[in-house]
């Protein structure tokens, strides 16, 4: 249609076309906005509302406890094991200097050491009973250290336990919630759905058209756009049942909508061809002309060829003579372009000089 406009006409097309976008695109960031705060209006569930607080306090106090006594446990076996290797090195130090004692006793045998080696032996006894009592203190500090570690095991299983529960209530609880903002979600933008398809159908040909197919954008991003992402899956089945029921009623309103044009064709091609000029618009008509169809019916013609009079298809007719200068011209024009006399009304053929 651009081609028939006149050139201030369609610039000023294009800016109301610019108001439609941009009137489009603050509704757009406003709903946008508001359907993200949607799920403010919930609470914000966590893990503690749905877990046994008192048993999950118990286990992690027990936890914090044995923490502490296992980190205790583990700084004694430290000490223990620090002593038993000083009870080593001693015993095992005199060990070697009470061998080196026995080899030189045996080398002299002189008896007044006797009382000596008794005296070495016993010392060296101590020492080993010192060790030994140091390997029992490692072990006994070991044995604490296991049996620390072990129950803590098994009070996190216990606390593990107890939260897993309160895990499958907490999914529960935010599929419900994701459900319900789903259902604002829905209750916010099925009505704008509908305000656009009654625009669509009652006002975009109305001045106040700019606003309308704005309007109609921001619905249209707002259903596909701020809803369908929201669409809860449950393995896919709901998002391809709703993708189904969408295509079928888009699909058979375009059928609906065919048909309709179709029998209107009908009723169109069957008036008089005055009438049937009358009633076309002339911009739309000039439009079919600029892209080689009928107006009337829309099909293919070859409106280069001068014997072209009248549409082969629907029989409209095409072309007539200025009833002045006797011109062929376009039957749609309002003047005729040879001697600038309006149009008047009358059957292709007309007015051709005799």
């Amino acid at each position: 249609m651009s081609k028939s406009l006149r050139l201030s006409e369609k610039w000023f097309r294009r800016g109301l076309w610019l108001v439609a976008i941009v009137f489009a695109g603050f509704l757009i960031g406003l709903g946008s906005t508001v359907v993200g705060d949607l799920p403010q209006v919930e609470n914000t569930l966590t893990l503690e509302d749905f877990v046994d607080r008192p048993a999950a306090a118990q286990a992690r106090a027990a936890i914090q406890a044995g923490e502490k006594t296992g980190q205790q446990v583990r700084d004694a076996l430290e000490q223990a094991q620090l002593k038993l290797q000083v009870a080593q090195s001693d015993s095992s130090a005199a060990r070697d200097t009470f061998d080196q004692w026995i080899t030189t006793r045996r080398a002299t045998a002189r008896p007044e050491q006797d009382p000596e080696l008794v005296t070495r032996t016993r010392a060296l006894e101590t020492l080993r009973s010192r060790e030994r009592e140091a390997q029992s203190v490692v072990e006994a500090q070991e044995q604490k250290e296991l049996d620390t570690r072990q129950g803590l095991q098994r009070t996190r299983t216990q606390l593990a336990d107890i939260e897993r529960a309160g895990h499958d209530g907490l999914e529960r609880a935010l599929r419900k919630q994701e459900l319900r903002v789903f259902g604002y979600r829905l209750m916010l933008t099925l009505p704008l759905l509908a305000i656009a398809g009654w625009l669509f159908m009652k006002k975009r040909k109305s001045a106040a058209w700019p606003f309308v197919w704005g309007f109609i954008y921001f619905a249209l991003f707002a259903f596909f756009v701020e809803l369908v992402p929201y669409l809860p899956s449950y393995g896919g089945y709901v998002r391809y049942v709703v993708g189904i029921l969408i295509t079928v009623l888009v699909g058979r309103q375009a059928i609906v909508g065919l048909n309709r044009y179709l029998e209107r064709q009908k009723l169109a091609e069957a008036l008089p061809d005055v009438v049937r000029r009358e009633e076309l618009d002339y911009d739309v008509a000039l439009t079919r002309l600029a892209k080689g169809v009928c107006p009337g019916c829309e099909r293919a013609v070859d409106l280069t060829d001068p014997a072209n009079d009248f549409c082969p298809h629907c029989g409209i007719g095409l072309h007539d003579h200025c009833g002045t200068c006797a011109t062929r011209k376009s039957a749609f024009v309002k003047f005729c372009h040879a001697c600038g006399t309006r149009a008047a009304l009358q059957r292709p053929g007309e007015g051709a000089p005799a």
